[in-house]
């Protein structure tokens, strides 16, 4: 006999086929990234925003590009530089002389997906332009407050090797992002799929011919379906089990917020969404657990030296904690 709590079900068909029509014009262009493409899917239904992270030429915009046409909304792409300042993101009052006035003109991140591309190549003024957009979803400029209109998503790309001509991410900045994901080198085999898909195919004609499959309006109604996804109390005291370590773990000099707690349910819910359940497991926020928390930490000098990563430390705080069943 089913539990009471799962007496009514949540049909999740058309979130199902939503998902399956963005991995399928996804599919026709990038070989592999299953995992970046499931997140970048997660991403929109959690309605968080997303950092892609690799070397050059892995498809981190070529990616980001792609989930953005795939859905029916306004879109703009803002190419970060060293000389770029917070009016060119978010806009800038002009005189009008006919009507002796300033008439506020918007900036390119007013729209429903931005991506923002090597993110790390502004200074921090240009970046702290993004602050109040990414969590309030609104643009304060001279005393006037613009509501962004839903759904809004950022989503950026950085390079973690080149250091010549970037800038660090505030630690502000880096929380507001739901994952950040790390775009690794394809496989032998999928490289030389790459290649011959590339030899055979003509990629800008194959990219222009990628059509929205989604409208605002069923992302809005795949959010809603996600947010009522049920979980259970003791995968809620996990999840905050999890970041309450990152806080207490002597390898850490900087443990993640509260608002990362509420970033592994929401996203361990759209990752459950996404496999076609209406319940929550520990697996879920276990998938979820490093793209998740990882940029929200800091190690401490010793372990740095040591050759750890954030990823490492998650891990083996995801080990010592008893997994809840």
């Amino acid at each position: 006999m089913e539990p009471e709590i799962f007496s009514e079900r949540t049909d999740l068909a058309e979130l199902n086929r939503a998902v399956e029509q963005i991995r399928e014009n996804l599919g026709r262009i990038i070989v592999g990234q299953k995992n970046t493409v499931d997140f970048l899917i997660a991403g929109l239904l959690a309605d968080g925003h997303v950092l892609l992270e690799g070397v050059p030429g892995v498809a981190k915009t070529l990616s980001a590009k792609l989930v953005a046409k795939s859905i029916d909304a306004s879109f703009s792409r803002i190419q970060f530089t060293p000389d770029l300042m917070p009016s060119d993101v978010l806009g800038t009052s002009v005189f009008d002389p006919r009507s002796s006035s300033f008439e506020y003109r918007k900036g390119p991140v007013f729209g429903n997906i931005i991506l923002v591309d090597e993110i790390n190549r502004a200074p921090a003024k240009t970046q702290s332009a993004l602050f109040e957009v990414m969590e309030e979803r609104q643009v304060t400029v001279d005393g006037h407050t613009y509501l962004m209109e839903e759904p809004f998503m950022v989503l950026a790309t950085q390079n973690p090797i080149e250091q010549e001509g970037t800038y660090r991410l505030p630690e502000a900045q880096l929380d507001r992002f739901l994952f950040k994901i790390e775009v690794k080198y394809p496989t032998f085999e999928e490289e030389i799929l790459m290649l011959q898909n590339q030899h055979q195919q003509n990629l800008s004609a194959e990219i222009s011919e990628v059509k929205a499959v989604l409208s605002t309006e069923q992302i809005k109604a795949c959010r809603k379906l996600v947010k009522a996804l049920h979980v259970e109390p003791k995968l809620v005291e996990y999840a905050v089990k999890i970041t309450q370590e990152t806080r207490n773990n002597k390898a850490l000099y900087l443990g993640a917020s509260p608002r990362a707690s509420l970033a592994l349910i929401n996203s361990a819910k759209a990752i459950a969404g996404i496999q076609g359940r209406d319940f929550v497991t520990p697996e879920d926020i276990i998938k979820v657990s490093v793209p998740v928390l990882a940029h929200r930490i800091m190690l401490t000098p010793d372990k740095e030296m040591e050759g750890l990563t954030a990823a490492d430390i998650v891990l083996q705080i995801i080990q010592k904690i008893e997994v809840p069943r």
